[in-house]
């Protein structure tokens, strides 16, 4: 691939990215509720989650889940549910809870937070269909393999993405730490966390090809 097309490609990727989505939206509600290293952690996962688009895209993986319908209805609603299931979790906590303070460390442990954000990345079918949509704008066939430059892309992809995610995640940590030691922020904050999960969880129930 020539430098000029890579060069390209970076700098349209910067600019979608610096764009909050719903994975940024995911990882500040994860680092508002839970603090910087659930929203690093966050970061992580979702990163790993993406890349794993990234080598499903090589391989065609993806290019098979948007040609079979029931298969990609059924990884959409199921990220959906899982999502919608985390806001409802998060706003029965709020509605439980006796604190009215936020907490200064994070209750879930990080590893399970790493996992539900790969989680939550991989069954996220728009991910693969803005892969599908947006890396063939830059590959051509007279330049070589074109899953190398599939995974050339989706590699600078993800380390853009990875960047970009990290600061919104320690952005929304020195949102947290200024509304520590408030009254009732907690809840207010867990209730915010909880309908935002819902409304992702929903948002993503609406992906279709046809639409991307």
């Amino acid at each position: 691939m020539e430098f000029s097309t890579i060069w390209l490609f970076a700098v349209s990727a910067a600019a979608l990215l610096i764009i909050p989505g719903p994975a940024v939206l995911y990882i500040m509600a994860r680092s508002i509720n839970q603090g910087k290293k659930a929203g690093l952690v966050s970061v992580l996962g979702v990163t790993l989650g993406g890349s794993a688009h990234v080598l499903a895209g090589a391989l065609g993986v993806s290019a098979i889940l948007m040609t079979s319908v029931t298969a990609f209805h059924l990884v959409k609603y199921l990220g959906a549910a899982y999502l919608i299931y985390l806001g409802c979790k998060t706003l029965l906590f709020s509605s439980n809870s006796t604190t009215s303070e936020i907490p200064k460390s994070p209750r879930k442990k990080l590893t399970k937070i790493l996992y539900q954000s790969v989680l939550v990345e991989v069954m996220n079918p728009k991910t693969a269909l803005f892969f599908l949509a947006f890396f063939p704008q830059f590959i051509s066939t007279s330049a070589g393999s074109v899953p190398v430059q599939f995974l050339l892309l989706g590699t600078i992809f993800i380390i853009l993405a990875f960047i970009n995610d990290g600061l919104y995640a320690l952005l929304a940590a020195s949102i947290r730490n200024r509304m520590i030691g408030s009254k009732d922020s907690s809840k207010l904050i867990n209730q915010i966390i909880g309908y935002l999960y819902i409304v992702l969880g929903l948002f993503s129930a609406f992906a279709s090809p046809s639409k991307s």
